[in-house]
């Protein structure tokens, strides 16, 4: 049986079940995700059995290291129709996020002194703004099928995005294990709705079966350019080595063999992104949600390390950052500040938490510290 109904299987449910056009309402759907500011709209099916063996291997091989809750909901996260019963196809959507106004992202790299936050990060939380816009579509649906049954998702649940926006013919996964797009490049979030609705998948009839070929080539420039090596292979990630994860996931100490290798990156890492030749075609957002806020694209850290946990919470309420909380907030820039030139500044700024509270706080200053030689207080 196919993993798609034909046109002529969507025609005998439309008469049996419904009196529902699918296939209008595919390309209706299209249009109204674009018009609620995606770029990008597509449909897949279900079926995820070759990527089911690959996350398999993945979690077998202990990469996702502490984030449990990539294994603790098994095969849900690569078969849709488990975890929402009842779920035929995946509408899977993109949006820009690139900060228009960011200061240049290499810049604030070579500049030890400086803070660099992941420019997803930058703006107001993209979980809020996606699922927001999510549900109106899922509202328009609604309107023309009323029996409609479905859950939008914005990196917030077991769902193995990449897979099915490649499905969904939106582009493909690049060897740093991102979606690519030859318009768009990476600078783009994903989200989907998962609906219990035939409709015919993107490409179904424009008789395409198959998704968009992979376009990287003999390009290795994301595994050679990533700080830490955690491109262990073309589209292999350990997670375990990802800065991304160290100053994201890692709510403990982070490791004291990687943190060298961290610089001045305090939440998340671009730098498989901006090495990307396919990012010199991606679009800056319009999106006036993912603007900068409170000048995060260029901040000295010993500014940031200053903060106290009030001043944190209301410089960053609505925003991705604040999820990790103060006390991770501090162990990342004090890992940066250790690898900063040092100055009397980035000193006094360490010597200044060297009595933190927090156990961990206090050891990664320690290190800082050490790293500059100081080993008194």
């Amino acid at each position: 049986m196919p993993a798609y109904p034909t046109s002529a299987m969507i025609s005998f449910m439309q008469n049996e079940t419904s009196q529902t056009d699918y296939a209008a309402l595919a390309a209706k759907i299209k249009a109204w995700g674009r018009a609620l500011g995606f770029q990008a709209v597509g449909i897949s099916d279900t079926a995820l059995d070759a990527a089911e063996a690959r996350l398999l291997e993945w979690l077998a091989r202990g990469y996702h290291g502490e984030m449990d809750y990539m294994a603790k909901h098994g095969a849900k996260r690569s078969r849709p129709a488990e975890l929402i019963p009842g779920t035929l196809r995946v509408i899977s959507l993109r949006m820009d996020y690139y900060p228009p106004d960011a200061r240049d992202a290499l810049e604030v790299l070579r500049d030890g002194n400086r803070a660099f936050i992941s420019r997803y990060a930058l703006g107001r939380d993209y979980h809020k703004v996606l699922r927001s816009r999510l549900e109106k579509l899922a509202e328009k649906i609604r309107a023309e099928a009323d029996d409609l049954n479905y859950r939008v998702f914005t990196d917030s649940a077991p769902v193995m995005e990449i897979e099915l926006a490649q499905k969904a013919r939106l582009g493909w996964c690049g060897k740093h294990t991102l979606l690519l797009s030859r318009e768009h490049g990476s600078w783009f979030f994903l989200g989907e709705i998962y609906v219990n609705l035939p409709l015919p998948p993107s490409g179904m009839l424009e008789k395409k079966d198959t998704p968009e070929e992979n376009h990287c080539g003999t390009c290795k420039r994301c595994i050679e350019t990533c700080p830490t090596q955690a491109i262990t292979a073309p589209y292999q990630l350990d997670a375990r080595r990802c800065i991304s994860y160290l100053t994201i996931e890692l709510k403990g100490s982070i490791p004291v063999e990687l943190r060298p290798l961290i610089g001045n990156r305090i939440y998340g890492c671009d730098d498989c992104q901006l090495a990307c030749p396919w990012n010199r075609f991606a679009h800056k957002s319009v999106e006036a949600d993912f603007a900068v806020r409170h000048g995060l694209d260029d901040v000295a850290l010993t500014e940031l390390f200053a903060w106290d946990e009030t001043t944190f919470k209301e410089r960053l309420a609505g925003s991705t950052v604040h999820r990790i909380g103060h006390e991770q907030w501090l162990r990342n820039i004090a890992v940066a500040l250790g690898n900063a030139p040092m100055s009397a500044k980035v000193l006094a700024a360490l010597q200044s938490r060297s009595q933190h509270a927090s156990p961990l706080v206090r050891e990664h200053v320690a290190w800082a510290l050490e790293r500059h030689h100081v080993f008194g207080q």
